[in-house]
């Protein structure tokens, strides 16, 4: 059964570790992950983009899926299915399919317009149980088709988020999506000290997981980060695991390959990288 991730994000935040959030694109990906949350019994976050939500044939599809993951594999974890950088449409469809958590991205429109629909969201969440994520900030790097410059947040812009009730925050801190340049400065600790003393408890979240040192996780893990999110890993990990899948010429005798073989060593390097992140935001065991 699916939660709200509420409940994981104030444990995480109180108990000074994070919460793994692992975008999803398919049965495997999403099977490999609850396997590995459930095996070190760590309560974990399904990401999925608007993208990947058309890709797996909608949203109703994907509630359909981790449900019966859920069920058919025996997962005792708390497990939220959470829209990762929704759209206001995005998140009313989101709703609709039985998600149990989404996040608005309005990090794009004035701080107003962006006010007007959070409030909107939290009405309806609240209603139903859910759990909203709000952006102040935009993150760096590209996520389906919108660059951010990774943006440095206004800690007044994030109390005003804040204030109307969303369950989590996601500020800008320096932080991209996808690798990180060899010049990247490293997170502004200064301006997530800023935010934190400004909305108080709201646990935080922390974008662009992928290459951020461990020390920086930490420390951000103590400032009140509750939730991180990782993508790029896994993508990389699970490419490269396929790819010398492929170049060794295993399995192309008889029918070709089997897609249940080809995919396999990519799965098993997604469940790698969660065992690696789980131990690394301190979630093992926090179920």
């Amino acid at each position: 059964m699916l939660v709200s991730a509420k409940d994981m994000l104030e444990k995480a935040r109180d108990g000074k570790y994070a919460v793994g959030h692992f975008n999803i694109n398919n049965l495997e990906w999403a099977k490999a992950i609850l396997l590995t949350a459930q095996e070190m019994n760590s309560p974990v976050i399904l990401g999925v983009s608007e993208g990947a939500g058309k890709y797996m044939g909608g949203f109703k599809t994907i509630t359909g899926m981790v449900n019966g993951l859920i069920e058919g594999l025996g997962i005792t974890v708390p497990v939220a299915l959470h829209l990762d950088h929704g759209t206001f449409e995005g998140c009313m469809k989101c709703i609709e399919a039985g998600f149990s958590s989404i996040m608005f991205d309005g990090s794009h429109y004035p701080i107003a317009e962006n006010i007007e629909k959070t409030t909107e969201l939290v009405k309806i969440c609240k209603e139903k149980g859910m759990s909203l994520e709000a952006e102040v900030g935009a993150i760096g790097g590209e996520e389906d088709g919108v660059v951010g410059m990774g943006e440095c947040a206004d800690p007044n812009e994030c109390k005003a988020i804040a204030d109307l009730g969303v369950t989590m925050l996601a500020a800008g801190i320096g932080n991209i999506h996808g690798k990180y340049p060899a010049n990247w400065p490293g997170l502004s600790f200064e301006t997530l000290a800023a935010v934190k003393e400004q909305i108080g408890d709201m646990p935080l979240v922390l974008h662009g997981g992928t290459g951020i040192p461990s020390d920086m996780i930490q420390k951000a893990i103590s400032l009140g980060v509750a939730k991180i999110n990782v993508n790029t890993e896994c993508q990389l990990a699970f490419a490269a695991a396929t790819r010398k899948y492929i170049e060794e010429g295993k399995d192309l005798e008889g029918k070709g390959f089997d897609p249940r073989k080809l995919l396999a060593p990519g799965t098993e390097a997604i469940k790698d990288i969660v065992r690696e992140k789980i131990t690394l935001f301190g979630s093992e065991g926090k179920a």
